[in-house]
Parts: structure tokens; sequence; C-alpha cells
């Protein structure tokens, strides 16, 4: 797995890497799911986003079970939530 940057055009469309494409059988195109998720787009085999939307937790939630952690020093972390 490698971070790389892509080009959007103006009409807003990109290019999925043909590594994907392969991987998620779509040589011959088809759909995927895109999830906003305020501060990215994640792309995903079609069919896979509302199981991954359910396991998402929202920021509240989060900040919850990493608090959670604490009593765990295995688990701990250097976390502290922001107001």
């Amino acid at each position: 797995m490698a971070l790389q940057e892509y080009l959007v055009s103006k009409s807003g469309q990109m290019s999925l890497p043909a590594a994907a494409r392969h991987r998620w059988g779509l040589d011959e195109g088809g759909p995927v799911d895109v999830i906003d998720l305020g501060f990215g787009v994640l792309t995903v085999p079609a069919g896979t986003g509302p199981a991954l939307l359910n396991d998402l937790l929202d920021r509240d939630r989060h900040a919850a079970f990493v608090e959670s952690l604490d009593d765990d020093p295995d688990l701990a972390t250097t976390h502290r939530v922001l107001a």
C-alpha cells in the first residue's frame, strides 16, 4: 500500500488505479461506493460502503471508546479529548 496523488479533472473525473480496478474486478468498468468523510473521500468496492459506514464511529463515540482504554496499561494511549 502506497500513497499516490491523482489529478481530478474540471468535470470531477478521476481514474481508479489499474491495480485496484483489477483487484475489484473492474477491468471493464463498473460501480463503486464513494463515502464523503468530510475531510476526504473514500472509494470502496460497490456494495461494501453500507457495512463500512455501520462500523464507523462518530467523534464522540470514538473519544468515549479511547477513554475506556485508560484502565488497560497494554492499551493506554497519550490521547486527550479537546473541547
